[in-house]
């Protein structure tokens, strides 16, 4: 039975799942005795490798298991994917919105009792963009890339891991729409530097993340 689906249905054929050299060895993920207490930035720097084993548990099951093919693109797949990530290091939050005001910079992310809400408006404006991104066209598919990254990352919905967890949704949108797989995190200072100049911008709401999804996505190489 052909198991191949159309962008616009979801899942890719597994033929085109090997052909982005997903298919590996499973990595295996280290059991925490202890999981460490929460410190601010040195916090976030203590749980780095094991961040790091569990993105790559979640991105093999993404790639070689077709694990969320079925799952619908919403707040709750978020939510999974977070715990995913991050239960096994902080399950009093994982896979959950965050329940206390933060600041990231100079960006101050809407009050907690906001974030359901706007999750659920985020879920609904992507299934509104998807149609017209999944038909090919690549403006809107960049559009449709800009708008998941920056919108996820200006509410802030998560104590902490936001942006492990919108780089593994953005490759599971990648998937679905059958794009090759893409390094989604700034690998230079000057790449990095425009990225957050850009997700600053987005934040003050005076341009979306254009140009730094344009230089990170795959029609910055090829054309669609």
């Amino acid at each position: 039975k052909n198991r191949c689906r159309t962008a616009k249905t979801a899942a890719p054929c597994a033929e085109s799942v090997k052909r982005r050299g997903a298919i590996g060895k499973k990595p295996r993920a280290r059991k925490l005795q202890h999981p460490p207490q929460q410190s601010g930035q040195l916090f976030s720097v203590s749980l780095a490798p094991l961040l790091a084993e569990r993105v790559a548990l979640v991105e093999l099951a993404l790639y070689e298991q077709e694990t969320f093919a079925a799952a619908p693109l919403d707040e709750h797949l978020l939510l999974d994917l977070h715990r995913r990530i991050a239960g096994e290091l902080v399950p009093e939050w994982a896979g959950r919105w965050r329940d206390i005001a933060v600041t990231v910079g100079r960006l101050e992310p809407p009050q907690p009792f906001q974030v359901p809400m706007l999750m659920r408006d985020y879920a609904l404006d992507l299934h509104a963009r998807w149609p017209a991104a999944a038909s090919g066209k690549s403006d809107l598919l960049l559009e449709l890339l800009a708008f998941a990254e920056g919108r996820f990352l200006t509410v802030h919905p998560f104590r902490d891991f936001n942006g492990r967890t919108i780089r593994v949704f953005l490759l599971e949108l990648l998937r679905r729409l059958d794009l090759p797989r893409v390094e989604l995190a700034p690998q230079t200072e000057a790449g990095r530097a425009e990225y957050f100049t850009a997700l600053q911008a987005a934040d003050r709401r005076r341009s979306p993340l254009w140009p730094s999804t344009v230089h990170r996505a795959p029609g910055a190489k090829v054309n669609f």
